[in-house]
C-alpha cells in the first residue's frame, strides 16, 4: 500500500461517535486527525482535531435511524482536510463479540448479521456500532470494514472466573462473565511492555464515565470487574455497578416497576449521579462541599480499592497498578483516594508526581508501582484493521 493511504476508525457510544483518521505506511497506522460528533448537541456539529487545530463544522443533515445523511456529510467535510479518496478501510469498535468473536474480523454480510445476532447481549451498545457499519456499507459498498470487539481481549480468562453460580445450562447458553473495555486494556498491555517491561501482575483501572478494572498476568487478561453487561462492577457516572439481584426483584414485585423503568434506573439514574443527587461528573463532585457529593466520591474510591484487592487474589499477587481513561489519567484526587484505601497492599503515592499526572506516581519505597497511562482505543482499532487489510 502507498504511504498516503488512509484508514478510518469509528468508536460509537450511546450518544457520541469518535472518528479516527490514520495514515498508514507498512504495518504502522499513525493518527493524523480525530473527529467527534455529539448527537445530544444542538445544533449538530463535527469537532475535528488536526494537529494543534480544533475546527468546529456544523452538520446540516437530519439525524435519521440509518445515519446516511450524517455520515455522507461528515465524509464530505473530512474531504476538505484529508484525501478521503485514499481511504482503504474503516475499523469499528463493537462492544460484544460473545464467545464467537475472540479477535478482530473483516465484516461481510454474514459477519455483520452475526454481530447483529449478539444484540440481545448488549442491547444499548451493539445497535450503535451496527448503524455506522451499515451506513458506510450503503455509502461506500466496496470499502473494507472491520470489527474490533471489547470482549475479545478477555477470552483468555479461566472458565471459573467467567462463571456465575447459576445452573450450568444457563452458562452454556451464554450467561457468563465476558468483560469489557478490552480495547483499552489491550492498548495498556502494549504500553506496559514498552514502558514498564518488568510489570507482571497488574491491575488496570479504566476510570471514565463507564469504568472497570482488569487483572493482567504478563499482559494477559485474567479477570475483569465488568461481567455479563456493562452495568457490572464498580459504580460509574450513572450506572449502578454491583447490585444485589434482590433489589431488582423488589422493584419489580413490590414497587411494580416496569422493565423500562428499571432499565432506566440502572443505566441512567444511578451511580455517582444517584448517590449524590447532584452530578454524574467527578469533577463537579470534587468541587462540591455537600456531604452527598463527598459520599459519592468515597463510595467510588472504596469500590475501586475493594476490586483491586479482589483482583490481587485472582492474580495471587500484585506488583503494578495502572490508572487510565478520563478520570484515571487526569484526576489526582481520585487516584489519591484509591491509593489511601489500598495502602494495606503496600501502595504509597508520591503527592507531587500524582498532582503532575506523571507516568510513575508511586514512591520509591512503595511495594507496588503505580503508573498513569493514557489509553487509545482508536489506535487498537486501527492496528487491528490494518492487520486484516494486509492479510494478517
Amino acid at each position: 500500500m502507498a504511504s498516503t493511504d488512509l484508514l478510518l476508525t469509528f468508536n460509537a457510544g450511546s450518544s457520541t461517535v469518535k472518528i479516527g483518521i490514520f495514515a498508514t505506511e507498512g504495518t504502522e497506522a499513525t493518527r493524523i486527525g480525530k473527529g467527534v460528533i455529539d448527537f445530544r448537541a444542538e445544533p449538530l456539529s463535527l469537532s475535528l482535531t488536526k494537529g494543534p487545530q480544533i475546527i468546529e463544522m456544523p452538520l446540516k443533515a437530519e439525524v435519521t435511524e440509518d445515519l446516511h445523511g450524517v455520515i455522507d456529510e461528515t465524509l464530505a467535510l473530512l474531504a476538505d482536510h484529508f484525501d478521503m479518496t485514499a481511504t482503504r478501510a474503516a475499523g469499528h469498535r463493537v462492544v460484544h463479540g460473545g464467545d464467537r468473536f475472540t479477535r478482530a474480523i473483516a465484516l461481510d454480510a454474514a459477519a455483520t448479521d452475526a454481530v447483529d445476532a449478539l444484540t440481545p447481549l448488549a442491547p444499548l451498545h451493539q445497535p450503535q456500532a451496527l448503524r455506522f457499519i451499515r451506513a458506510l456499507k450503503h455509502l461506500k459498498p466496496h470499502l473494507v470494514q472491520t470489527a474490533s470487539f471489547d470482549t475479545a481481549f478477555h477470552a483468555t480468562q479461566d472458565d471459573l472466573i467467567r462463571r456465575f453460580a447459576i445452573p450450568r445450562a444457563l452458562h452454556d447458553e451464554g450467561i457468563k462473565r465476558y468483560g469489557f473495555h478490552g480495547l483499552s486494556y489491550k492498548f495498556i498491555a502494549g504500553e506496559l511492555r514498552r514502558k514498564a517491561p518488568h510489570a507482571a501482575k497488574v491491575v488496570v483501572a479504566h476510570l471514565g464515565s463507564g469504568a472497570s478494572l482488569c487483572a493482567l498476568d504478563e499482559g494477559v487478561s485474567r479477570d475483569c470487574s465488568m461481567g455479563f453487561s456493562t452495568l457490572d462492577g464498580i459504580p460509574m457516572a450513572t450506572r449502578t455497578g454491583w447490585l444485589d439481584p434482590g433489589v431488582i426483584l423488589h422493584l419489580a414485585d413490590q414497587r411494580k416497576q416496569s422493565f423500562e423503568e428499571i432499565e432506566d434506573l440502572l443505566y441512567h439514574r444511578s451511580g455517582l449521579l444517584g448517590v449524590s443527587g447532584i452530578s454524574a461528573d467527578t469533577r463537579d463532585l470534587l468541587k462540591d462541599d455537600r456531604p452527598q457529593a463527598r459520599q459519592a466520591i468515597d463510595l467510588f474510591t472504596l469500590r475501586i480499592a475493594g476490586e483491586i484487592g479482589r483482583m490481587a487474589a485472582t492474580l495471587n499477587g500484585l506488583d503494578t497498578l495502572v490508572f487510565t481513561a478520563g478520570i484515571g489519567e487526569h484526576q489526582s484526587e481520585i487516584r489519591a483516594g484509591v491509593a489511601k484505601r489500598s495502602s494495606w497492599l503496600g501502595l504509597a503515592i508520591d503527592e507531587k508526581a500524582n498532582a503532575a499526572n506523571d507516568f510513575t506516581i508511586s514512591t520509591r519505597k512503595s511495594r507496588i508501582a503505580a503508573h498513569v497511562i493514557a489509553t487509545d482505543e482508536e489506535q487498537v482499532i486501527a492496528d487491528e484493521a490494518l492487520s486484516i487489510l494486509r492479510g494478517g
